[in-house]
């Protein structure tokens, strides 16, 4: 249960610090930190988590890199659906809390983005299935790949957090434009089951393309890495 717990506060720390980052702070009037800011808050997020729980539960925080761990013989598929559950779990909650915490502002009509995935009309540059399908699956491949090579046994200790946490920064700002940046199907639900609708309906997309990302990291990692 502290592996599981673990991983939901993490969660929860991801959605809140990167999505809240987005929704609250992004476009504020004079000093919004832009796509530059959100993008380093999701690293924040992670870099932070990292350090913190990754003693404890690995710190995936995201159910795509926990099957990508699992399918590269890095984690065993007995916690698998557990590790899912409590990350959903904590993204959920954390999007709730944003939700409250938006929803207080005097001026609230609707909520919005809320800096839900989307493609087509509701990509922040318009961008197509096709386009946030490949985007999601190639940022996500990569991100497992960075993952499992620094967590290696042989990598430089200590080092890990912090080049995943850089890693995932630059995915952000490759790849918010195209779909506001998922890799972490625990990230999309958290937001999207609030704006519902539209949010809702390309939900599959933020889990289907992060998981075959995922695979594809873990395939690339075990072709190369002739040790495992």
């Amino acid at each position: 249960m502290k592996q599981y717990s673990a991983e939901f506060l993490g969660t929860f720390w991801l959605v809140l610090g990167g999505c809240g980052s987005a929704v609250l702070a992004a476009g504020f009037p004079g000093f919004g930190i832009g796509f530059l800011g959100v993008a380093l808050a999701f690293g924040l997020t992670v870099l932070t988590m990292a350090y913190a729980i990754g003693h404890i539960s690995g710190c995936h925080l995201n159910p795509a890199v926990s099957i990508g761990l699992w399918a590269g013989g890095r984690f065993p598929a007995n916690k698998l659906l557990a590790y899912i559950i409590a990350q959903c779990l904590g993204g959920i909650i954390a999007g709730g809390v944003l939700y409250l915490i938006v929803s207080g502002k005097a001026d609230f009509t609707a909520i919005g983005g809320f800096a839900a995935n989307g493609y087509g009309e509701h990509s922040p540059g318009g961008y197509s299935l096709t386009s946030a399908m490949l985007t999601e699956i190639v940022m996500t491949m990569m991100f497992l790949f960075i993952i499992l090579f620094v967590t290696h046994k042989n990598a430089p200790n200590g080092f890990a957090g912090l080049a995943i946490g850089l890693s995932l920064t630059l995915i952000h700002l490759i790849s918010i434009p195209v779909t506001n940046t998922s890799v972490n199907p625990a990230r999309s639900l958290g937001v999207a089951i609030y704006v519902g609708d539209w949010a809702l309906n390309q939900l599959w997309l933020f889990w289907v393309a992060p998981i075959i990302g995922a695979l594809l990291g873990a395939l690339a990692y075990r072709f190369i890495n002739s040790e495992d």
